[in-house]
């Protein structure tokens, strides 16, 4: 599910949930359950215009209880993270979804490229590298201000200036190609190099005492 999805999805709930409660105070408060002829519910909120929006019991009705409040402050905190995280992924920089392909011989002709395809096919294609053993690839930005990042982890005892040369040369000319980008793609790239296995030593053998002779 990209981000944008996830935006459309909750700023939907939101205004659901914000639509809903302005047309049950609108109802109310023009008295218009009286005007229909219409019987709401015994529970519903704000049925005459002269009727507070919670009433003196639904405020204080769990105030006397010792889980009211933890709960009060453990759903307020709730929500607070979950905000704080929507807006935290709002900073990050969007992957482009789709990419533009120059076509100068066909003029009129339009394609287009999944960014997540094009990191998969340069993701493949540098796990194919020499001495590397995995890696991650993931496009950010926009058309204009595209950038890759990649994250390559290396066989022990491997040239780190060897990989990043076999990587520019390699993938990322590839994906420059692919684009149609007459100058150098972005790139931050991360070495890691395989941890080597150390061998377990042997446990010494403890010597049984023999037993005393009295």
């Amino acid at each position: 599910m990209t981000r944008s999805t996830v935006n459309r999805v909750l700023l939907g709930l939101v205004g659901a949930v914000l639509v809903a409660g302005t047309l049950l105070v609108l109802a109310g408060g023009f008295d218009l359950y009286h005007h229909l002829g219409v019987t709401p519910p015994a529970h519903w909120p704000l049925t005459s215009p002269g009727q507070p929006v919670l009433s003196d019991a639904a405020r204080t009705r769990w105030r006397d209880r010792g889980w009211w409040w933890p709960a009060v402050v453990a759903g307020l905190t709730a929500l607070l993270l979950l905000a704080l995280g929507w807006i935290a992924l709002q900073l990050r920089r969007p992957a482009p979804a789709e990419l533009d392909l120059p076509t100068p011989d066909l003029p009129g002709l339009r394609l287009r490229l999944r960014g997540a395809a094009l990191a998969a096919a340069v993701q493949g294609a540098a796990v194919d590298l020499p001495r590397v053993t995995a890696a991650r690839v993931r496009l950010v930005g926009r058309r204009r201000k595209l950038r890759l990042r990649a994250v390559l982890l290396l066989e022990p005892g491997s040239d780190p200036g060897g990989a990043v040369r076999a990587f520019r040369t390699g993938p990322l000319g590839h994906a420059r190609a692919a684009l149609g980008l007459t100058e150098d793609l972005p790139l931050d790239l991360r070495l890691q190099v395989t941890p080597t296995p150390t061998a377990r030593q042997p446990h010494e053998k403890r010597t049984r005492r023999a037993p005393r002779v009295q």
